[in-house]
């Protein structure tokens, strides 16, 4: 009875000794709070940019004629809209919405309003666009520039073995870019010959910034406008701008006749 009692003991006193040390240890620390998006950021789209108008120059350095429709995916209603348009609409707001803006022959200054919000202003048509990052406010009255939540999204690196870019799988790359969706829109213009879009579009825009061998900054934007209203498909164009000294060569021109 002895012996049963010595082993019962000594089992309660080896099993109280390999439990102390888990006892003993700090409670983990609470993870990090993610970093605001300024600070996340991956690439700096921050500057002055200027347009280069390398493709489609007759639809975009000038007004198309009346019926000039060409590559765009119109349905049979958006023809007929875009026939009611005449010489006398022309230099109208509805060609500087979100979703033709940057296809402008224009100017770009973008900038930080506090730590998650991008303002970009151009200077043909004196438009300015709102990117907000995180949870986006209550929707107001739909407008040309209407709602636009942004993100960064940075891709993952690819899988693979020793000695090739994806080693150690699973961890970001350098760079990244900025997706934003935009929608509460107004109807507006893809071309300034009155080429609708409807107030039912969606407008989703990637920002991507890179470097030319020659050390010039470029800024890309693919934009694709998706509009079951008007469009049969997606219409899908991409815009490139150059980076410049700010505050030169900036040329504000209002839309609409207005001074």
């Amino acid at each position: 009875m002895r012996t049963v009692r010595k082993h019962v003991c000594l089992a309660v006193l080896a099993a109280a000794a390999l439990d102390a040390p888990l006892h003993a240890q700090p409670a983990p620390s609470p993870p990090a709070p993610p970093a605001a998006p300024r600070a996340a950021a991956p690439i700096d789209l921050t500057g002055q940019w200027v347009a280069i108008v390398n493709e489609d120059w007759r639809w975009r350095m000038v007004t198309p004629p009346k019926g000039d429709y060409a590559s765009v995916p119109l349905n049979d209603e958006g023809r007929r809209v875009a026939d009611q348009w005449t010489e006398a609409q022309d230099g109208g707001c509805e060609a500087y919405g979100a979703a033709a803006l940057l296809r402008m022959p224009t100017r770009l200054r973008i900038r930080w309003q506090g730590d998650d919000r991008l303002v970009v202003e151009t200077d043909a048509g004196r438009q300015t666009r709102t990117l907000q990052f995180g949870t986006p406010a209550p929707a107001a009255a739909p407008s040309l520039q209407g709602q636009s939540v942004a993100k960064w999204v940075t891709p993952p690196r690819p899988p693979g073995g020793p000695g090739l870019a994806g080693a150690g799988g699973g961890e970001s790359r350098g760079g990244g870019y900025l997706e934003a969706k935009t929608t509460n829109l107004t109807g507006g213009w893809l071309r300034r010959n009155g080429v609708p879009y409807s107030a039912d579009a969606t407008v989703t825009e990637y920002f991507a910034r890179f470097a030319a061998p020659n050390g010039d900054e470029w800024l890309m934007v693919t934009t694709i406008v998706d509009d079951p209203r008007y469009l049969t498909q997606r219409y899908i164009t991409s815009s490139h701008f150059r980076r410049e000294p700010e505050g030169g060569r900036w040329n504000p021109r209002a839309c609409g006749g207005a001074s």
